[in-house]
């Protein structure tokens, strides 16, 4: 995955993505110890964001020195069923697979340390007019905050994002346990805009 830890700061999206590990940071400290002068890195674009109703956008562009590659970030934050606050977020990179072939990962963090962690922990996301059934997987936490990321396969993943796209608020609970129920305002824009920037077609959840 690409790096987007210098997102910190920069709101819902960059509060959550921050989690991702920075591949270049062990090296960047190698050669602060040393003596040996490297060449210097290529410039980094600012990050992009844009808000769409209760989302939030965000593409990282970097260049590698060997090619461009693209972060596309989709947040949005809610409060849960206990008043604790949470994000559930969508991210992938144009250097993963695209859809149809693979689908943004989903990621759901909140300050709830009363909720089911494990490797394959049953959810469910949707509304009154049907739910998905989802298995999750508890990650570290990130700032004392726990998260749980959805198994992403492709058909499961699809089910998931056309639920969001259908729903006004997405219900969310893990077992019988609920876990808040998030507005979905905007989600169709911000997911079209994420298709846009990260080159993939959406017009299979969001037509």
């Amino acid at each position: 995955m690409m790096r987007i830890s210098r997102l910190a700061g920069l709101g819902v999206v960059g509060a959550l993505v921050v989690s991702i590990a920075c591949p270049f940071t062990a090296v960047a400290l190698a050669q602060t110890a040393s003596t040996v002068v490297a060449p210097a890195a290529p410039a980094q674009a600012e990050p992009k964001l844009e808000t769409f109703g209760r989302w939030t956008t965000l593409v990282d562009e970097v260049d590698t020195g060997q090619d461009l590659r693209k972060t596309c970030a989709a947040s949005t934050a809610f409060v849960g069923t206990g008043g604790e606050s949470g994000t559930l977020t969508l991210i992938i990179s144009d250097g993963d697979a695209l859809p149809p072939d693979a689908y943004p990962s989903l990621t759901i963090a909140v300050d709830n340390k009363g909720l089911p962690i494990g490797k394959s922990v049953a959810a469910t996301f949707g509304d009154d007019k049907g739910r998905v059934a989802v298995k999750v997987h508890s990650d570290a936490p990130v700032n004392g905050r726990l998260s749980w990321t959805a198994d992403n396969q492709a058909k499961t993943s699809l089910a998931l994002l056309r639920a969001m796209r259908r729903a006004s608020t997405l219900d969310v609970a893990f077992g019988d346990m609920p876990v808040a129920s998030i507005s979905m305002d905007g989600f169709t824009k911000a997911y079209r805009s994420l298709g846009a920037s990260c080159g993939f077609p959406t017009a299979d959840v969001a037509p």
